[in-house]
């Protein structure tokens, strides 16, 4: 029987918008996430940091580096390392075939979004090719010049001109 307190859908704690701006995403995958009881407490108060996190795959296992939960505030000597490397929960077939991905084609695991689905945390990961300079400023021309036309269009609407 499940738990009725457990809330239902989805709840964000944090995005990595940044990533989908540095890097080309391939292919995206949800992974679960080996979590200690004051960190699932921090994160429930909505509070995790992905900027500087990524994922590495050693030994079979898939591993999230470099995301920060902070310590809970009510934690005592109980209370984990902000920055520990913590295990993500993949299906054998789906860490073998990102770690050839990953070792043959240069491409890096970007985690985009960390939230609550159905009571669990999980860590939405992209597999990920790292942007050029000039692939970033054409992006930002198509998106400012998407954003003229969709204003253009609004005018137009509205009668104004």
């Amino acid at each position: 029987m499940a738990n009725l307190n457990q809330g239902t859908g989805r709840k964000m704690i944090a995005q990595n918008r940044k990533a989908r701006h540095d890097y080309h995403i391939d292919d995206t995958l949800e992974a679960g996430l080996v979590l200690q009881g004051t960190e699932v407490k921090s994160l429930r108060a909505g509070r995790a940091t992905l900027v500087d996190g990524f994922g590495e795959i050693h030994n079979g296992e898939a591993f999230l580096h470099g995301v920060h939960i902070p310590e809970y505030t009510e934690g005592t000597w109980t209370n984990h390392e902000p920055r520990r490397v913590r295990k993500m929960l993949l299906n054998r077939t789906e860490i073998d075939k990102w770690e050839r991905k990953v070792n043959e084609r240069g491409y890096t695991i970007v985690p985009l979004a960390l939230y609550f689905k159905d009571g669990r945390a999980k860590v939405e990961i992209a597999l990920a090719r790292g942007k050029k300079t000039y692939d970033k400023r054409q992006s930002l021309a198509a998106k400012q010049a998407d954003r003229e036309k969709q204003q253009a269009l609004g005018r137009r609407l509205k009668g104004m001109d």
